[in-house]
């Protein structure tokens, strides 16, 4: 099969890609505009494969996008190119807009004319979040598909938004339409400015591990090699039209994650002190949602998919692949850090 793969620079994307060109014999177009957060070095064990094309492509730009779908025909849309830092979203929402909103209104208007065109099989897999759903409490159930949207940040209504464009779309138009909603990743090659990879930047750096409020905001983890697989079960099956959550069923509270990986640190690197004394509890975040946690049980259902991959192994996976490549985390940072002057 073709796969037309969006934001493919992205950490999801690039996730995807590595695992499409090393596991599979299928054909992969990546369209990434190239942003402060594109990691074009995720990909060079595999940007020299027959099978993976790379094109720089804003998805805003219309035309460009048209004739890049017209050209390659794929048999499957993978939609992650998004803006995604909620803090950034604070910060400066027109960014998010222009992206999440426009840029998939932009990609289901090609589709919609290029409807005939495409091949008989065609799905359009939208890659979205649990944000839109809001924020959960303690006693309360996770989210399910159906759960009502209630964002409360920039970038989740944002995301929202785009996954309303995407149902209304399917509904109108009869397009072999796919939304999923996963909670948070993690793994290697995370950009810097994400929760995980900050707190092993600041502790291997010596500063300030910075966590919002009380710490106890609630977040259920995936792993970013059990995303791919599960968005590759549906890409593989035959399901033109329904929406999944993807989630691990791995719930922490932020200061329970900052606890197991300063512990770990502990372990690997000695120390005078524990790098848990390098917490630092700072201001909450404007409309911090309090809890995220989802349930996952209609792909298990559906499609079989149980993840493979749980936190206490996966965790120090994750913290050894930034150990072994600081450089890249430095610079990285660094990087991010510039964006924000």
């Amino acid at each position: 099969m073709k796969f037309l793969v969006t934001g493919g620079l992205g950490f999801i994307g690039s996730a995807l890609i590595r695992f499409v060109i090393s596991e599979t014999k299928h054909e992969i177009l990546n369209l990434d505009k190239e942003s402060y957060a594109s990691m074009p070095e995720s990909l060079h064990e595999v940007d020299k494969s027959e099978h993976y094309h790379f094109i720089k492509l804003n998805i805003n730009n219309y035309d460009q996008l048209f004739s890049e779908i017209k050209n390659f025909r794929p048999d499957v849309i993978f939609h992650l190119a998004a803006e995604s830092h909620v803090d950034r979203s604070i910060e400066s929402p027109g960014e998010f807009i222009n992206s999440n909103i426009v840029g998939t209104y932009n990609i289901l208007q090609s589709i919609r004319e290029l409807k005939d065109l495409l091949p008989k099989n065609f799905r359009y897999i939208h890659v979205s979040t649990d944000e839109v759903f809001g924020s959960l409490n303690y006693q309360q159930d996770p989210f399910i598909e159906d759960s009502p949207y209630k964002p409360n940040s920039p970038y989740s209504a944002s995301k929202a938004s785009s996954d309303l464009l995407v149902r209304a779309w399917r509904k109108t138009y009869s397009l072999p339409l796919i939304i999923t909603n996963s909670s948070n990743n993690y793994g290697p090659w995370q950009n810097p400015e994400k929760l995980i990879p900050t707190i092993i930047y600041n502790a291997l750096n010596n500063k300030p591990i910075p966590i919002y409020g009380t710490g106890k905001n609630i977040r259920d983890w995936v792993y970013v090699d059990d995303h791919v697989k599960a968005l590759m079960k549906i890409a593989e099956s035959k399901i033109s039209f329904n929406r999944y959550n993807i989630g691990g069923n791995q719930e922490f509270s932020n200061i329970e994650l900052a606890n197991i990986i300063c512990d770990y640190l502990d372990a690997k690197i000695k120390k005078d002190q524990s790098f848990k004394n390098q917490i630092s509890f700072v201001d909450d975040r404007p409309g911090h949602d309090f809890r995220y946690a989802i349930n996952s049980e209609r792909i298990k259902n559906d499609l079989s998919f149980e993840i493979s991959n749980f936190m206490k192994e996966s965790i120090i996976i994750t913290v050894d692949w930034y150990f072994e490549n600081q450089d890249w985390l430095n610079n990285k940072n660094l990087s991010a850090e510039e964006c924000k002057l």
